[in-house]
């Protein structure tokens, strides 16, 4: 076949959660032994570092990169074009949404992943103008796919209560994290003296926006360091989102700057470092569509610390600590646990190694072709 796919997130420079969801995805597709027998276009608005999407010059033959110029509306208008003037036998859009096309017959054969649907859950969090642009992106590749790919069963439940879509065309196919990298301890002090972490850190990875649940987080630990004696510094690293300067401003005025520290954006090579320096890593997100850094930091053998909602019950399985994200008390309990029981820290060590390995790009990779290939078998036997 010809598999068309958007890999326009996965090239960007700087990459959050379905950016790197989109780069692994792509990456492991080519990389299945199976891939040589496909032709693959890469759609892109800029071109990539050479070697980006894959590190096997053999196949480089069977990978043709498309870049497509345009920054305004690229995925309507140069995607669009592009798909409808030379259709591949299925397009993959791994990190955003469908192009729209009209009629919908026009668009081949697709497939969409789907991320999350909190913006339903937790509407607060969004702007109206955020809200609108997301709900009707969705609408719209949901009801055009041939195939809606969901990264937890949590997100295919939503799809199927929020826009009805029939479960026949939902595939759940988990996220996965890349092997640890060793980490030694000489790259852990670089990496604390980079930032300037001399104490022991709880850490949280994630943009800062209130979804995040960055403000109770703070008030969690603003109550430990005022009621007990508190050995661990709060570290946040990720870039600024939407009301970022309001929680930057509650931190400041909470008068904790020596023990409260955002980083910003980390790069990539910084992360895994950072994560095994850590005493443990605390993420109380209000909602989550699969909950990546959760994996993360279990691979680096980091004690968790997440909620008992959305899909992250169903990824962390039994090797985090689960709170009510909306509970300051319970958070800062479970932080307190975390820093003190050196028990239950081991315990939930143990068995976070054991939880990644229910996970693989390897194996998602397989499973997200089986999606294409049904998709475009689909599509021809609904064909007139």
């Amino acid at each position: 076949m010809i598999i068309g796919i958007d890999a326009s997130r996965a090239a960007r420079a700087l990459r959050t959660g379905t950016e790197r969801y989109s780069l692994e995805i792509i990456r492991h597709l080519l990389a299945l032994p199976a891939a040589p027998c496909h032709q693959w276009r890469l759609y892109v608005d800029t071109l990539p570092a050479p070697g980006l999407f894959t590190a096997l010059p053999e196949a480089t033959d069977t990978i043709d990169l498309r870049v497509l110029p345009g920054r305004r509306l690229w995925t309507h208008r140069q995607l669009a074009a592009e798909v409808t003037r030379h259709p591949p036998d299925v397009l993959f859009v791994p990190a955003h949404v469908l192009p729209f096309v009209l009629p919908r017959r026009r668009l081949p054969p697709s497939v969409v992943t789907v991320h999350d649907l909190g913006y339903h859950a937790f509407p607060e969090t969004h702007t109206w103008q955020q809200r609108l642009l997301i709900e009707m992106g969705t609408r719209w590749s949901v009801y055009a796919a041939q195939r809606v790919i969901a990264v937890s069963q949590t997100t295919a439940d939503d799809l199927q209560r929020h826009y009805r879509t029939p479960a026949a065309r939902i595939r759940v196919v988990y996220e996965a994290t890349t092997a640890p990298m060793h980490i030694d301890a000489e790259q852990v002090d670089a990496v604390r003296t980079r930032y300037g972490l001399t104490r022991p850190y709880a850490l949280f990875i994630g943009t800062i926006q209130p979804r995040k649940n960055v403000a109770r987080l703070l008030q969690a630990y603003t109550w430990l360091y005022h009621n007990t004696p508190v050995a661990f510094d709060l570290v946040f690293a990720g870039a600024s989102g939407w009301l970022s300067e309001s929680l930057y401003e509650q931190a400041a005025a909470l008068g904790l700057a020596q023990h409260v520290r955002f980083l910003g954006y980390v790069p990539d090579d910084d992360l895994p470092p950072l994560l095994k320096g850590a005493r443990f890593f605390s993420f109380p997100s209000l909602f989550e569509g699969f909950g990546l850094p959760v994996l993360e930091a279990q691979s680096y053998g980091v004690p968790v610390l997440t909620s008992n909602n959305s899909s992250l019950p169903e990824v962390a399985g039994d090797a985090a600590l689960l709170v009510d994200p909306t509970d300051v008390d319970a958070i800062a309990n479970a932080m307190l646990r975390l820093s003190q029981d050196e028990v239950l820290r081991q315990q939930l060590i143990e068995a976070g190694y054991a939880n990644v390995r229910r996970f693989s790009w390897e194996k998602a990779a397989q499973e997200t072709l089986a999606v294409l290939v049904e998709a475009a078998e689909a599509a021809k036997k609904s064909s007139p």
